[in-house]
């Protein structure tokens, strides 16, 4: 059952098993590789969201007695070591900042607060390589204008002992380049504040109007929203220089260290609550930003990102002119189950859901312009959902344009030229669709 795990002890010569403990959530739960016996065995780790937020508890063996050992409103994003000699469990976890990652200790009697090992003055995401006694690590930093820099250090006063690798040639390159920064803000749509950010073209004025276009992903996997390298995200950071704005936002349900209710809101309304987070949100953005023309919005994805351009596209249209689908799931249906039952529950039991949340049965709503681009070797997202998805579009008379690669999987990376092709094409249909430019 999707929605409950359970802990079973086994004897090794009777091969009987006993369930001592079972952890159950309305929605749905995810595994954690987080199990530790402490105190002579008498004690076991285990994460959970019981108390709406992830974290680590110490379970009797018996599973009557459930003691917290990391304790406040927030999310522990992965466990990097759990140090019983020391008396300290390692994780990561971000609680004022929900782009960033850092790196903090708690007791493992639970009887202290959280202490942050990352240092303060370093603002990005950090990742660990620690050692079984928790006093070395290989660390990882980066943000959006920082590739990988990597060293190893001491803890827990994480000094720097040996720098591995600081990427400065790679850095100095992207600095040169003198792109605008990624600017990360908050945008209230009275339900809950989201995280965005946004990329303005280099030489931007802000007395012109300028053609804005929303990158997407908004499904459970994943999150668009965080303040790491991405590779320096060069595609978007051209498609500003070309004359518009950038923007992303993480509507709920995304991969987000917000608490349990953030990560489980979107439990049978895939599609569905994030097309409306967003389209409220790109409201409030058009309130707030004046320099961007309201008529010319535009949203593009990959994935499940493609899935909800459309969806956004087809129930919003008085908001989004333009939008490029890559890669898309048309119809939930068709998707693996492993994923989508996870989150949508059981066809037959979601009838609803399923159809609200497949774009397919509203592309009769369309009336921009929309470009549609997969591969035919897709062996995630099966091709059968573009060919089904242009077939309805036929049938309810919508003009889109459309290309296909054959035999690319996915990524769209396999054979000669692909990916440069691929964004030459996405690149002139924003141009011919999209006005570039700022204007009076």
């Amino acid at each position: 059952m999707q929605n409950q795990n359970r802990v079973f002890i086994g004897h090794v010569e009777s091969m009987q098993l006993k369930n001592i403990f079972t952890d159950s959530d309305d929605a749905f739960l995810d595994i954690h590789d987080n199990i530790q016996w402490l105190n002579n065995e008498k004690y076991f780790t285990w994460t959970s969201e019981k108390d709406g937020w992830r974290h680590l508890y110490k379970v009797s063996r018996d599973g009557k007695e459930m003691d917290l050992i990391t304790r406040g409103e927030f999310d522990v994003v992965n466990i990097n070591c759990i140090d019983e000699k020391g008396g300290y469990v390692y994780y990561i976890a971000s609680p004022h900042n929900f782009t960033q990652r850092y790196l903090y200790r708690s007791p493992l009697n639970g009887s202290g607060r959280s202490e942050r090992i990352s240092p303060a003055d370093m603002e990005g995401q950090f990742s660990y390589q620690m050692s079984p006694d928790a006093k070395w690590a290989i660390a990882t930093f980066q943000n959006t204008t920082t590739p990988d820099r990597i060293s190893v250090i001491n803890l827990p006063e994480h000094r720097e002992m040996k720098l591995l690798e600081d990427n400065s040639r790679l850095k100095a390159k992207y600095d040169d380049l003198g792109l605008s920064p990624k600017e990360f803000f908050k945008i209230d749509i009275g339900d809950v504040e989201l995280d965005a950010w946004m990329i303005r073209p280099v030489g931007f004025d802000p007395r012109k109007k300028y053609p804005l276009i929303f990158y997407i992903y908004g499904e459970p996997w994943n999150s668009t929203v965080q303040d790491r390298w991405d590779g320096g995200d060069l595609w978007h950071q051209y498609m500003a220089n070309q004359g518009y704005i950038v923007m992303s936002v993480d509507n709920r349900g995304t991969a987000v260290p917000r608490g349990r209710d953030w990560r489980k809101s979107i439990y049978r309304q895939v599609g569905i609550l994030a097309a409306h987070d967003q389209a409220k949100a790109a409201k409030e953005i058009l309130k707030r930003f004046t320099f961007i023309d309201s008529e010319r919005v535009g949203m593009w994805g990959w994935s499940g990102g493609g899935q909800m351009t459309m969806n956004c596209m087809f129930r919003y249209p008085e908001i989004y002119k333009t939008g490029i689908a890559v890669s898309f799931v048309s119809d939930q249906r068709l998707y693996d189950t492993i994923y989508q039952e996870r989150y949508m529950g059981l066809p037959d039991d979601n009838k609803e859901g399923y159809y609200n949340g497949s774009p397919i049965n509203h592309a009769f709503k369309l009336e921009g312009s929309l470009m549609i681009i997969h591969g035919t070797a897709d062996d995630n997202v099966h091709y059968q959902s573009f060919e089904m998805l242009v077939d309805e579009l036929i049938k309810q008379n919508k003009l889109f344009s459309m290309m296909s690669y054959p035999m690319r999987s996915h990524s769209l990376s396999e054979r000669d030229n692909t990916s440069l092709h691929l964004r030459r094409t996405m690149e002139v249909f924003w141009k011919k669709n999209l006005t570039p430019g700022g204007m009076k």
